[in-house]
């Protein structure tokens, strides 16, 4: 059986709720406009500063936007989880990946200890390893994280996938080594994810589950 390393928003979990509500939160009190859930849903991929930078008005200076980063940071540190749940039938999914003893992984470019919190609500019994980005691994797409939670695993790239929903992680997923699985119901569309150069699409996680149980 193969390792499963999992990217975690857009994912295993439906985190853009909270996303947005903490990223207007900040927007607002810097007298910035409000974002809609759509234009959130499409700056998140890339960390959490990339998420604000792509969020304040164009022409906002580096440092006027870190501030916006640190406020939402502050704010999101206690709403990280009011509206985030996993994406239907991906407990089981996992529960079923869990019996069958195959070993898995999240590796997110959200901050790490918002990763690993997450981690703890929902998925303690089931994941063995949860890492964000730190000071210590540079962000997705480059290779650090993957191969950090490989060498936790105790496998190799030729006996993983990596599965996430958007062209950072097509593009993680080369760089490391790792064949993508391409899941369909989180935050990209069909369409970008081929774009991006997705060649395996996931489209439940029904189907994920039979995909690496015949492999």
């Amino acid at each position: 059986m193969k390792a499963l390393i999992f990217d975690l928003d857009g994912t295993l979990l439906d985190t853009i709720g909270d996303l947005h509500r903490c990223t207007n939160y900040a927007l607002e009190q810097f007298g910035f406009p409000c974002r809609s859930l759509e234009e959130v849903n499409a700056f998140v991929g890339n960390g959490l500063a990339m998420l604000i930078r792509r969020a304040v008005p164009t022409g906002t200076s580096e440092e006027v936007s870190m501030k916006v980063l640190d406020a939402m940071k502050a704010h999101y540190a206690h709403h990280y989880s009011d509206l985030t749940l996993p994406y239907p039938g991906i407990m089981d999914m996992l529960e079923k990946c869990k019996e069958t003893g195959i070993p898995m992984a999240i590796v997110s470019n959200k901050a790490d200890p918002f990763v690993k919190s997450l981690h703890d609500i929902f998925f303690r019994d089931l994941i063995s390893t949860a890492i964000g980005e730190a000071p210590t691994l540079p962000r997705k797409p480059a290779p650090d994280m993957v191969y950090a939670a490989m060498e936790a695993l105790g496998v190799s790239a030729e006996n993983a996938y990596y599965v996430g929903d958007s062209e950072v992680d097509v593009l993680t997923a080369r760089n490391a080594g790792l064949p993508c699985l391409s899941v369909t119901w989180g935050f990209r569309t069909v369409d970008q994810l081929l774009a991006a150069g997705a060649t395996d699409l996931i489209h439940s996680p029904e189907e994920l589950l039979c995909r690496v149980l015949s492999r």
